[in-house]
């Protein structure tokens, strides 16, 4: 199926379609069920849900077992009919790509980064950079964050022993599904050890 998208190389996700799009396509398999996260742009924060689809094409380019985000688009940012989504940085960074905007092309050619694989993991946590500390800021009932005890307002100060503080190094550390890691958090004035077992979405 053909669909027009959106490219988006701030966003760091591989696809973001339109819960519309997903209904009126029948492009999701019923028998997987998304689970529910959070994601943060423009908009501010917005719980979505995050599956897997089975295969995305760029052009002549062909990614199986895709995540993606589904987006409840009740202001219709997308402008669905007329787009399906987005795609987003982590397909993106994967080409060294040339937009020809008088002509209306784009051009793509495999980089480094072509067949790195994708992020499969699934916490539930929300984890941002607020005036310089690493905080929990969302916590999704039912996921293994919320199994793992973290709380809103938990400061991260290391991830399977990583001290760096640095939200990105957290982040590809807990991009692996199945991995169970130690987690250190400051609650108010004392010190936690919290284990996480990370889960997958495929």
């Amino acid at each position: 199926m053909s669909f027009n998208f959106y490219f988006d190389t701030g966003a760091g996700l591989c696809l973001l379609l339109s819960e519309k799009f997903a209904k009126d396509s029948s492009i999701l398999l019923s028998r997987r069920k998304p689970v529910v996260t959070q994601a943060e742009g423009m908009g501010g924060k917005l719980q979505m849900r995050l599956t897997v689809i089975k295969e995305v094409r760029i052009g002549p380019y062909k990614f199986r077992s895709v995540p993606t985000y589904l987006y409840k688009d009740d202001y219709n940012v997308t402008s669905y009919p007329f787009t399906g989504g987005l795609l987003g940085n982590d397909l993106l960074r994967r080409f060294n790509m040339i937009i020809n905007y008088p002509n209306r092309q784009i051009h793509l050619l495999p980089n480094s980064h072509y067949r790195e694989d994708f992020d499969y993991a699934y916490t539930g946590l929300g984890i941002y950079y607020v005036k310089g500390k690493i905080v929990v800021e969302d916590v999704i009932e039912g996921s293994p964050a919320d199994k793992a005890h973290f709380m809103i307002n938990d400061e991260i100060i290391a991830v399977d022993k990583n001290f760096s503080s640095n939200l990105q190094a957290y982040k590809y550390i807990l991009q692996k599904p199945y991995e169970t890691l130690k987690v250190l958090v400051k609650r108010g004035n004392t010190l936690k050890e919290l284990t996480l077992t990370t889960a997958g979405i495929r």
